[in-house]
């Protein structure tokens, strides 16, 4: 069965990822994120690269190294994450990127822009302190 919207993995793990870092109150490496979420380190791994550079969070090195949050999580949105991860939410035109349609009215009506305008504000709304001391 299709999904009306889905998650790539990577950005479901980085969202899980920092979560699990802005509740840690030390470093968290790679392996304890992994460990954790039940992925790759590997895939982990360029997911964190991609928070760490787009500044969500700071990358230290070394046996005792890892990342910690790099802004208060209360400043952190579930959009930045996302978006980090899969670039911008796409708004208006065509949701299957068409230049042209042979009709004079979208046949969606609007609705694909409606769930992601949704999706946008929900995810906006969401800081990553909204997650700290609940249990999921």
């Amino acid at each position: 069965m299709s999904k009306i919207v889905h998650f790539s993995e990577a950005a479901s793990l980085a969202i899980h990822a920092m979560v699990i870092i802005a509740r840690a109150p030390k470093i968290v490496n790679v392996l304890s994120i992994a460990h954790t979420t039940g992925s790759s380190k590997n895939h982990l791994s360029k997911v964190m690269q991609r928070l760490a550079k787009d500044n969500l969070v700071k990358s230290t090195r070394g046996p005792s190294g890892g990342f910690e949050l790099n802004k208060l999580a209360e400043d952190i949105s579930l959009l930045e994450i996302y978006e980090s991860i899969e670039g911008p939410i796409h708004q208006g035109g065509c949701p299957v990127d068409k230049q042209i349609c042979p009709f004079n009215k979208c046949l969606m009506s609007g609705i694909v822009d409606d769930v992601s305008n949704q999706l946008r504000e929900y995810l906006s709304e969401q800081k990553l302190n909204y997650y700290l001391g609940r249990n999921y």
